[in-house]
């Protein structure tokens, strides 16, 4: 997926022409303005991360971590497939393949629940509280995904771990 370009397009058909404001709230270690910026009332910013063209970068706000969980949830933009976050290709941390998908390991903001597909095809899903919790890699590509709560797991056809 060309997630840059499909972002570009997607903000560009949101705008049509019509005016926007931003509001500088920072400088990056670049220098460089960072800034909210909005279209009347929407913040283009988390617009953006809500449609899952953009991400929260926790490192420096979570003030778009709920709406990185609604996209998540929703499987929208890149939450539909697999990507390397764009902190971890920075730093040369990339699929081997284009077509490989990564592994992920981070939780999906206020998502944790993991769901695990077993080689024998079952699926489980484990808690923070799970003892294979921190041992376990989600592999979206392979159907896994993450949870908000044990009864969308439930929902989804998932079973809990047995422990």
């Amino acid at each position: 997926m060309r997630c840059g370009q499909a972002a570009a397009l997607a903000l560009d058909e949101l705008i049509s022409h019509r005016p926007v404001a931003c509001e500088p709230k920072d400088k990056d270690r670049y220098g460089r303005i960072v800034a909210i910026c909005k279209l009347g009332t929407t913040d283009l910013n988390g617009w953006m991360v809500m449609q899952g063209h953009a991400l929260a970068y926790r490192t420096y706000a979570k003030d778009y971590v709920p709406q990185e969980a609604e996209a998540r949830r929703a499987r929208r933009g890149v939450w539909a497939g697999s990507f390397d976050y764009p902190w971890d290709w920075r730093r040369g941390k990339r699929s081997a393949q284009p077509e490989a998908a990564p592994v992920q390991t981070v939780t999906a903001g206020d998502c944790p629940i993991k769901g695990n597909i077993t080689a024998k095809g079952q699926k489980i899903y484990h808690t923070p509280a799970s003892p294979w919790y921190d041992r376990t890699g989600i592999n979206t590509s392979k159907g896994e995904r993450w949870f908000c709560t044990e009864q969308e797991a439930q929902a989804a056809g998932w079973r809990p771990a047995q422990y």
